[in-house]
């Protein structure tokens, strides 16, 4: 396919160039080929009356008066036959400025004729001639041209005739000559664009980023084909010095862009081309009145690098044997063999005014733009296909980890009814088997009746702890913490009546507060410790429970009027295994309990539970 698409463009350029000369066989033009010329001052409006010489077109004045900055008149006679019929006039070729007259009447003239100069080089000019400013027979032509020596000053051929082979011949040259070139710059900013925004998301592959800047400088450097004044810089100089410059960052990152194309990379050789194009730019600027004139040595050692590196590129492009590669370097051999026309028609070694890369130069870039465009739908597809052997790799992996994932699963249920039977066996034998194995040793070594009274309450103990481990794990969890303290609240009430201990309750807050069986029994644990505490040890009269959920906490408060203790003194001793327990229920219950105690002043046990904590 891309064969056929090269093959194709250069089939409708060979018909497009016969085309041309099929139709430049049948002009009738007349052609002045000779002139006479004289020299003239930058403020002068008329030609000079002496020192007129006959000079040959295409005429370049800085072979004959070097160093002439200024003003060249040229003078040519035209020979009308019948001036009742217009004609018309096409100059070819003028550099850089130019007025003409014809006949003594101003036909045209640039809008600058001294410096900042137009560009009138870049497209030929047509008039078109009539009555009264023609005459049958002789006619004067004066056409005055302002130029720098530096820049090959001039006239170029001088053709008139009919005037629609004229206006035709005129079309062909403004093609050439200014809208391929037009062409050339437009095509070269979009396709610098394109590439830019897919480097710009491919930022790993820098031959698209080398090519994009590549092409958007070579757009800047066709601005000086089509530009028709020296805008932004003040004179011609500091415009060709930085076009000089442009030329010179040109071919430097072309020649990085095909290292890059070639997936290589020279360090050296980058930095060598990089410092060569910022030493360009830098004497642009300061010394534009020197690089502007002279460029030719800027030039020859640009196109040395250029000539350089392109038949290096084509012969690794060859021994690579990669389709795109080749095609690339395919694509590279008319501009080639153009720019070497070109190269030595700057140098004046080829008698032309029309640089042929203009000709070229758009399908060199459209192939380039397809050749890039090719590789990267290639990385594309590769790209397509990795995402699907991932996409398969990624499912196995999300089917193996799902399975993972359950067994697991599975796992932390078993360990958490195990560890809840753990709790339960460990709650069952810290209160009911401690109390049961107390009561059987009691009663099987009674030393008096009134031995066996302590045991019937040991024995209680026994049912009421009973009654916390069923309330907590065998009723309907449905429950709020309001419900589930109400037994617990009428037992405990009765117990501490019954030895004078004065209970008063104060539940805030609690309805529809939810805790999971094994909270429930360790915050009912942790106040039946503590009320336990209060009946054996306190010697008080009085004692408040409060409990309330505020600010994401339940508040738990245990305060009784009694003896107090010393907490030091308590855990130290053998009895100080009740602060363990409460200390580890608070624990399990991912709380913080304090204990407030002094002799003589009564105790404040404290216990706080994160309810987030808690309802999880």
């Amino acid at each position: 396919m891309t064969w056929r698409v090269l093959v194709g463009i250069a089939l409708l350029w060979l018909l497009a160039g016969c085309a041309s000369h099929r139709a430049t066989d049948r002009d009738a033009l007349v052609t002045l080929t000779q002139a006479d010329a004289v020299r003239g001052s930058w403020q002068g409006n008329e030609a000079p009356v002496e020192g007129w010489m006959p000079v040959s077109l295409l005429d370049d004045w800085s072979k004959r008066w070097p160093g002439h900055d200024g003003v060249v008149w040229y003078r040519l006679h035209m020979n009308v036959r019948d001036a009742n019929q217009p004609i018309g006039l096409l100059l070819d070729y003028v550099c850089l400025a130019d007025a003409v007259y014809v006949n003594g009447s101003l036909v045209h003239q640039d809008p600058s004729l001294t410096e900042p100069l137009s560009r009138s080089w870049v497209a030929p000019q047509y008039f078109l001639l009539d009555k009264p400013l023609l005459q049958s027979g002789d006619n004067i032509v004066l056409i005055r041209v302002s130029g720098l020596a530096a820049y090959q000053p001039g006239l170029g051929a001088v053709r008139y005739g009919d005037v629609q082979v004229a206006y035709s011949e005129y079309r062909k040259g403004w093609l050439a000559r200014y809208q391929l070139r037009f062409f050339d710059f437009a095509i070269s900013a979009v396709l610098g664009g394109v590439f830019l925004m897919m480097w710009l998301f491919r930022r790993k592959d820098a031959t698209y980023g080398w090519y994009a800047l590549n092409v958007l400088i070579g757009a800047v450097f066709e601005w000086n084909y089509i530009a028709s004044d020296v805008w932004p810089f003040s004179g011609t100089d500091g415009f060709e010095a930085f076009n000089v410059a442009v030329y010179v960052a040109y071919v430097c990152s072309f020649v990085v862009f095909l290292l890059r194309y070639c997936e290589q990379r020279w360090p050296r050789l980058e930095r060598v081309l990089f410092a060569l194009s910022l030493l360009a730019f830098a004497c642009a600027l300061v010394a534009p009145g020197w690089v502007g004139p002279s460029r030719g040595p800027w030039i020859a050692v640009a196109s040395l690098i250029y000539y350089i590196a392109l038949p290096t590129f084509m012969i690794h492009a060859w021994r690579s044997r990669k389709a795109d590669q080749r095609v690339l370097a395919l694509c590279l051999i008319i501009p080639m063999v153009a720019s070497v026309h070109d190269i030595l028609l700057f140098y004046q070694w080829v008698h032309d005014r029309i640089y042929l890369l203009a000709l070229t130069a758009p399908f060199t870039l459209v192939g380039m733009g397809f050749v890039l465009a090719y590789r990267f739908s290639a990385a594309m597809r590769r790209v397509d296909g990795f995402n699907v052997e991932l996409q398969t790799k990624v499912d196995a992996a999300t089917t193996e980890l799902s399975t993972s994932l359950e067994r697991e699963h599975t796992l932390a249920l078993a360990t958490t009814r195990m560890s809840e039977r753990l709790n339960l066996v460990r709650d069952l034998h810290d209160g009911f088997g401690g109390s049961l194995v107390s009561a059987i040793a009691a009663l099987e070594h009674p030393t008096s009746e009134q031995d066996v009274k302590p045991t019937v309450e040991t024995l209680k103990e026994l049912r009421d702890d009973l009654r916390l481990v069923i309330d907590t794990t065998a009723q309907d969890h449905s429950r709020d913490l309001a419900e589930l303290l109400g037994p617990f609240r009428y037992r405990w009430t009765r117990r501490l009546d019954a030895i004078d201990i004065e209970a008063r309750w104060q539940l805030e807050s609690l309805e529809g507060l939810h805790l999971s069986a094994a909270q429930q029994l360790d915050l009912l644990r942790f106040l039946q410790e503590a009320l336990t505490n209060v009946m054996k040890h306190s010697g008080a009269t009085c004692v408040d429970v409060t409990m309330r959920a505020a600010e994401a906490n339940l508040h738990v408060t245990v305060k009784d009027n009694g003896r107090g203790f010393d907490p030091a003194v308590a855990r130290a001793a053998a009895s100080g295994a009740g602060l363990s327990s409460l200390s580890a229920r608070a624990h399990r219950l991912s709380g913080a309990w304090t204990l407030d105690a002094e002799s003589g002043t009564g105790v404040t046990l404290k216990l706080v539970v994160p309810l987030i904590t808690a309802a999880s």
